[in-house]
């Protein structure tokens, strides 16, 4: 459905294009948008519906030269307004009407007794001419230009709408109350918390750890007990918010299946053989990676040796001497530490681990990045420890 209106309401995608909208009768530019996409169509009766999935999309239609934008499941146009037409000229004035003719005389005095004739009526005097047409009527002005209108993607899911000397700012999508770009980010629903994401090779990888508060479950390792099994660093919110939650084996595979039956049943002391993908504690739409799909990542980065310094942050690592990371991938893994099973905490600013879903009794694999090499490892540790979670989209 297209939906024009004189307000602006809509959504766009992140890639740079140059549009052109009509405003009044003339046909004016719009100027380059940033981190935006638009499709080009050649009648509006070919527009795409417009629906949660291609929010924040923009089309534009030839025969009707009209940009549209996809918002709340609606294509709104984005054309400026019509100019006022002229005032129409004045009418001439109405010519005067012709005089009367003259009455007749009346008859002579008859003599007294016989009543005179009574006289003749006169002539009807001639029609006075047709006044003649008033000048013409100045034409009217013509309207006034409608205004060229630019758009600015301002890189917080925010869009500027720039029409004239007035600016209003739009939301490309909406996560609970926090605005997002569809475009590189996503929503977990499950607690509105929006995470970066980034396409390496055929994967796509959050690029943020995951930090859904995994609570519901106790904990309980020898005679340490837990009201969790999901932790923020030496247990400080403002480490949840830097890094993540960190995870126990079995809360980042689901064990108890709140989101999925693929690998409920998955926890300590014993060997579980889980349906893949396994969702774990992901959003809905992404899982817990398996060591063949970190192996892909390597690949994909340049190889295994030299993974590490492609994929850890530029900076929040501990500086060690010949050693550079460069983050060229954009997957940012941070030096969260871990937990390990008694409740102690280690390693921040040093390492990094993710779990993967391979594992033995006791033990399950994972990922890990150390501040003094290039190279990616791959290794085993007791599930019981709390590592962080890196999602990949299914």
């Amino acid at each position: 459905m297209l939906k024009a209106k004189h307000g602006f309401s809509f959504v766009v995608a992140a890639i740079s294009v140059l549009l052109l909208v009509a405003c009044g009768d003339e046909v004016t530019e719009i100027t380059e948008v940033n981190e935006t996409g638009m499709k080009v169509i050649e009648k509006g009766k070919e527009m795409p519906k417009c629906t949660s999935e291609n929010e924040g999309a923009l089309v534009y239609s030839l025969d009707s030269a009209t940009a549209y934008a996809c918002v709340n499941r609606e294509w709104t146009s984005l054309n400026g307004k019509d100019g006022q037409d002229g005032k129409d000229g004045i009418d001439g004035k109405d010519g005067q009407d012709g005089k009367d003719g003259a009455d007749g005389k009346d008859g002579a005095k008859g003599e007294k007794g016989d009543q005179g004739e009574q006289g003749k009526q006169g002539e009807k005097g001639d029609q006075g001419k047709q006044g003649e047409q008033g000048p013409k009527g100045d034409d009217g002005k013509d309207g006034e230009d409608g205004t060229d209108c630019s758009l600015a993607d301002n890189g917080d899911g925010t869009v500027s709408v720039t029409c004239g000397d007035s600016t209003i700012m739009v939301n490309k999508a909406m996560c609970g109350m926090e605005p997002y770009d569809p475009a590189k980010q996503f929503c977990d629903v499950r607690d509105n918390k929006v995470y970066k994401y980034v396409k390496i090779g055929t994967q796509t990888w959050m690029a943020q750890n995951l930090n859904y508060a995994y609570t519901d479950v106790p904990y309980k390792q020898g005679n340490y007990t837990s009201d969790s099994t999901s932790w923020c660093y030496n247990n400080d919110a403002n480490n949840c918010s830097k890094y993540g939650r960190l995870y126990t084996w079995a809360a980042a595979m689901d064990s108890v299946g709140t989101w999925s039956a693929n690998s409920k049943g998955c926890g300590y002391d014993t060997t579980c053989s889980p349906t893949y993908p396994v969702r774990g504690v992901c959003p809905e739409g992404w899982h817990l990676p398996t060591e063949e799909e970190f192996e892909t990542l390597f690949t994909a980065v340049g190889g295994q040796s030299t993974a590490g310094k492609m994929l850890k942050s530029a900076t929040g690592w501990t500086a060690y001497s010949g050693i550079t990371n460069e983050d060229a991938f954009v997957f940012s893994a941070l030096p969260a530490g871990y937990r390990n099973g008694n409740g102690d905490y280690s390693d921040e600013g040093n390492f990094a681990y993710f779990w993967s879903t391979e594992n033995s009794s006791n033990y399950a694999y994972y990922m890990d990045l150390n501040y003094s090499y290039d190279v990616a490892c791959l290794s085993s540790d007791n599930k019981f420890d709390g590592f962080s979670v890196r999602c990949l989209k299914d």
